[in-house]
């Protein structure tokens, strides 16, 4: 099976459609599919809903997407640092569900694993848990406590970045640009991977791979990168 691609636009052509759910990797700027979401951007589908703990910045990562108006629903956990996110959220353009951090990590890693539904303590009498199925199971000491169903997330498709691929697609991600990556990876039903590097098959040592081949349909090598910045703060140097 051919994985590697050209560009990314090659690596997504066939695979892009208005009113997609699309899991996206990242945290902030640290390990986005730069080059992947760039490609959707210039596609011009629409009505995307996309899972991502964040939307990057104005005009970073899926923040160039809010640009284009092409996002009609985000699940993040983090919306901070991007103007644009607010003014469409206070004005009703953009619709958005929030979800805890760790859940919405599990929540891609359950679908990764077929896994439809979990219950967790995470979010119980707060407006998380408002239209949630709620069930008391006992603790460690057998008290009885309320849990809420979260789903898990079935998306279209997934966009990722790692640090390194064999030609069969195993992945090694690097220090804390693995972050949402890897469960991102997982829960789509094609895989797409922009990666800096490509290594021949067997080089990787196995018990470094952080994701096997078998989540990953197409790749593409996306370097070089620009390392982006998302606040910059100086202070004027003191005279001697």
């Amino acid at each position: 099976m051919k994985k590697l691609f050209d560009d990314a636009a090659a690596a997504l052509d066939g695979l892009l459609k208005d009113d997609m759910l699309i899991a996206s990797g990242g945290f902030g700027l640290c390990g986005i599919p730069e080059r992947l979401l760039e490609a959707i951007r210039d596609s011009g589908v629409k009505n995307l809903t996309f899972v991502s703990n964040n939307a990057g910045i104005d005009n970073e990562g899926i923040g160039m997407l809010l640009r284009t108006q092409q996002v009609k629903k985000m699940i993040s956990s983090y919306v901070g640092e991007n103007k644009e996110f607010e003014r469409q959220f206070l004005s009703n353009e953009l619709e958005v569900e929030f979800c805890p951090q760790g859940t919405l990590a599990e929540r891609m890693r359950a679908g990764g694993a077929g896994i439809p539904g979990f219950y967790t303590k995470t979010g119980v009498g707060t407006q998380v848990a408002e239209g949630k199925e709620v069930k008391q199971f006992a603790n460690r000491d057998g008290e009885m406590e309320d849990y809420i169903l979260e789903r898990g997330i079935f998306a279209d498709l997934a966009i990722v970045k790692a640090w390194k691929a064999d030609e069969t697609g195993n992945l090694v991600f690097r220090k804390t640009a693995r972050n949402f990556n890897q469960p991102a990876a997982t829960c789509g039903k094609v895989c797409v991977v922009e990666v800096e590097e490509i290594v021949p098959t067997g080089s990787l040592d196995p018990d470094a791979i952080h994701l096997p081949g078998v989540f990953v349909n197409r790749m593409i090598v996306g370097a070089p990168y620009d390392k982006k910045i998302e606040f910059v703060t100086t202070r004027e140097r003191k005279a001697a």
